[in-house]
């Protein structure tokens, strides 16, 4: 070794957080990309500020970042223009973790101008070893602005570095990475611009790619749209910043631009598609709204938005996280449980806004409304929020309408807000549960969404009214006034033909009782007053968690089927093979397959049959 390189040690805690990095800090091997650019841009951003009271620190013209792979010698190299370092501050930024030079210059700003302070975006410390997932050795040659003198740093991350002498014409550092076997990709431009794109778009020093011809190539947009004034940015800005960040290709139905500032500090621009996703939302249930730290992109897995709230896209850029904490970390920090907070009531707040544009809110709606009703079983502290946002089809209006409009239209004495839940929305309107309800002109709210069967349960009130499901307990309307069709006769007396029924059907039911709220139909299912409703039961049986209990069968008296089938009771005839299509027929109603459709087919064809034989002999 020449007597001008210097062996160190690293410092005992370098070592073991080179292990971390490498091997748990980062999810994301391309992460050492955005750690090194933000650390050059930094630089650079630092030079800047210096220049302000040192005009021998001013950056040239073309200053940027640039990066440079090699194929042949299987080494990318990234130079800037920045500020540099010197033999000590290589030693002190690079070999311990101690101090980081963004950390230690930061500390001369308190006394400087807001306008004058540069945007600091990088931290050398943990963010610089996350060059070792890709390299197995690391060169660092820096010059620092205002001396002659030049320094080689160089490390293969086993516990040592060295420090020598260089030659560098110009102040900034040059990085060379000499890469790993199974990091070739990274000497491909094509991959290195898409990771650029991806992690570093928006930082505003130009960033350069050099290209198998030699020729180099602006990789970032250098802009962050987020940060403007809103009067700033175009209607066509927007839209083309939409697309981009959600690789969308249509209209964003509401655009959200604000500033938080105060106690916590950040810019947000969020969007609202104006389309369904090509990939279901219900795929992937987690936010991918973006968080930025001081322009720098860190993850879009950090979940700033509520899972009921991830069809929302955007970016969410703070100054109050450091740029090298790992994505592990952020859920754990403080300061981005306050952002969650802060921006998922901005949202809220927007679309309250909008709802109050019925027609102008119908497209939100169908597109996401039913993810929005998640929000009512996963988030109780937002319940009182998002329920007035909810829209029903109705027994009683046409298109949609909402809770707060429901209570309006409600009966004198009616206490409860029904609803009816159902897999068909067509189906839903012809049901039977419903028949008893229309006659007295009471509204059912219709729902046919896959997460109506578990919501209405979490919600329980609104305006202090309770939810009811129809298929859930005895509902009773008689005092509810309703027009009796001419010519109908008073009901039958179906005491024995009740006691009958429960004998026949014995398991199969868990109650056999007379109703009032059926009209049309012979038969309608129920569920007990206490436990899930019938949706929720047939949820539970498709999920092999069994149904819940056994419906409870309710016949109408006044039904020329039922009528027929008390007559034969009183008759003591036997009901047993009637009593079993009566339940599957119910079954059918409600949406539900018989009990075996097979003797069901057989006993209807046989009905039939022997219905077409009486009518031939008859003629």
């Amino acid at each position: 070794m020449s007597d001008t390189v210097e062996r160190h040690e690293f410092g005992a805690e370098v070592g073991r957080l080179l292990d971390l990095v490498v091997h748990a800090l980062y999810s994301d091997r391309e992460i050492f990309l955005r750690e090194l650019v933000a650390n050059a841009a930094d630089a650079m951003d630092r030079r800047r500020f210096e220049a302000l009271t040192d005009q021998a620190s001013a950056l040239p013209a073309d200053a940027k970042v640039r990066i440079a792979p090699d194929k042949a010698a299987r080494t990318l190299t990234i130079t800037d223009a920045g500020i540099g370092m010197t033999k000590s501050e290589l030693a002190q930024n690079l070999g311990t973790i101690a101090r980081s030079g963004t950390r230690a210059f930061s500390q001369t700003l308190s006394d400087a101008r807001p306008e004058d302070k540069p945007s600091l975006i990088g931290q050398f410390g943990v963010g610089f070893y996350s060059a070792f997932m890709v390299a197995d050795r690391v060169t660092v040659t820096s010059r620092r602005a205002g001396s002659e003198e030049a320094w080689t740093w160089a490390s293969e991350g086993q516990g040592s570095y060295t420090l020598e002498p260089a030659t560098r014409a110009e102040p900034g550092t040059d990085i060379v990475l000499h890469l790993k076997e199974d990091a070739d990709e990274y000497l491909e431009s094509y991959r290195l611009d898409h990771v650029v794109r991806k992690w570093a778009d928006h930082i505003t020093v130009p960033i350069a790619i050099r290209g198998e011809d030699g020729k180099e190539e602006n990789a970032n947009q250098g802009t962050a749209l987020w940060r403007k004034a809103k009067s700033e940015v175009t209607p066509e800005q927007y839209t083309e910043f939409y697309r981009h960040v959600g690789m969308n290709f249509d209209e964003p139905w509401a655009t959200l631009h604000w500033r938080a500032e105060g106690a916590l500090e950040f810019s947000a621009l969020l969007f609202v598609p104006g389309m369904k996703p090509f990939q279901a939302v219900e795929g992937e249930r987690a936010s991918k709204v973006r968080l930025h730290v001081r322009r720098m992109f860190i993850t879009d897995e950090a979940e700033l938005l509520p899972s009921w709230l991830r069809f929302v896209q955007g970016v969410v850029d703070t100054e109050d996280l450091p740029l090298n904490v790992s994505r592990e970390m952020l859920q754990a920090t403080p300061v981005l449980t306050k952002i969650r907070r802060a921006v998922t009531g901005r949202v809220l707040s927007e679309l309250t806004t909008r709802a109050k544009d019925a027609e102008g809110y119908r497209p939100f709606w169908e597109n996401f409304g039913p993810v929005l009703k998640e929000g009512i079983y996963e988030d109780h502290e937002r319940r009182p929020e998002i329920a007035p946002l909810l829209r029903f089809h109705s027994s009683a209006v046409e298109g949609w309408t909402s809770l707060p409009e429901y209570v309006s239209r409600m009966k004198d004495g009616q206490e409860a807000i029904y609803y009816l839940v159902a897999d068909d929305a067509d189906a839903l309107k012809r049901s039977p549960q419903l028949e008893g309800f229309r006659a007295r002109g009471i509204e059912v709210l219709l729902l046919s969404d896959h997460v109506d069967a578990f919501w209405p349960e979490a919600l329980a009130r609104f305006d202090d009214k309770p939810l009811r499901s129809v298929t859930q307990g005895a509902v009773d309307l008689s005092k509810f006034a309703g027009e009796t069709p001419e010519g109908e006769e008073a009901p039958a007396s179906v005491e024995a033909l009740v006691a009958a029924l429960k004998d026949a059907l014995g398991p199969d039911v868990s109650d056999v009782r007379a109703t009032d709220r059926l009209v049309e139909s012979a038969v309608v299912l129920s569920a007990s007053g206490h436990g899930p409703d019938l949706q929720m039961q047939r949820l539970l049986r498709r999920a092999g968690r069994g149904g819940g209990g056994m419906p409870v069968l309710e016949i109408n008296p006044r039904h020329p089927l039922i009528r027929a089938l008390s007559a034969k009771v009183e008759a003591q005839e036997a009901i047993t093979d009637a009593a079993g299509t009566l339940l599957d027929l119910a079954r059918v109603q409600d949406g539900d397959t018989p009990r075996d459709p097979v003797a069901f087919a057989q006993k209807m064809a046989a009905a039939l049959a022997a219905a077409l034989a009486a009518a031939l002999a008859a003629a």
